[in-house]
């Protein structure tokens, strides 16, 4: 007969391989930290293999070496203008700003007044860095129009929320185009004339 033990311990720690080590490290760690944290079974595991707590908690922990600020996660203008993520303290600022305009013009803006105007300004400098950046997907470089044009969402005005009536609101942009107002017409005057027309003018 032949022996099986070998085979037997091999399905018996089979769990342990791949891609279950990882969980089992973490799962350990939390063993180390706190033995209540994990179930009866496991708690039974972990105590039978008798490792130093500090060397569970270390492993769990990762390499000594590891980065805390890796990867890294980008907030520059390309990133914002595809992803639509803004920082808080750009969208505080904004708000600070079209208050205090409103307070100097002597208008008693509402929280949601200004919460809109506030949206419309963040949209709207959106549009803006999206045209910056991929305003040449829609350059006229095509004098005979033998080019299929494919939409790019990320240009239209109304992936963003504006409608045909919001076109011609004004919208503070803090002298981003040289203006402090500029309705939506406007703006998409001046970044399709600045970032969308031929090198040869």
């Amino acid at each position: 007969m032949t022996d099986q033990s070998s085979n037997d311990q091999f399905h018996a720690s089979s769990f342990m391989q791949g891609h279950n080590a990882e969980y089992l490290e973490q799962l350990y760690g939390q063993y180390a930290a706190d033995p209540n944290s994990v179930d009866d079974a496991w708690r039974a595991f972990f105590g039978a293999l008798g490792d130093a707590e500090m060397d569970v908690k270390a492993e769990a922990k990762g390499p000594s070496w590891a980065r805390a600020d890796w990867p890294p996660v980008p907030h520059d203008d390309l990133t914002q203008a595809l992803t639509g993520e803004w920082e808080e303290v750009e969208v505080k600022a904004a708000a600070t700003k079209i208050q205090a305009g409103a307070a100097k013009a002597g208008v008693d803006a509402s929280n949601a007044a200004v919460r809109q105007a506030v949206l419309d300004s963040i949209r709207a400098l959106m549009i803006i860095r999206a045209y910056r950046i991929r305003g040449h997907l829609i350059a006229n470089l095509d004098p005979l129009g033998l080019t299929e044009h494919t939409p790019h969402p990320e240009l239209d005005p109304k992936s963003y929320g504006f409608t045909e009536a919001d076109m011609d609101r004004p919208i503070f942009i803090d002298k981003v185009l040289g203006l402090d107002f500029a309705n939506m017409r406007q703006i998409l005057d001046i970044v399709r004339r600045t970032y969308c027309g031929t090198f040869a003018l």
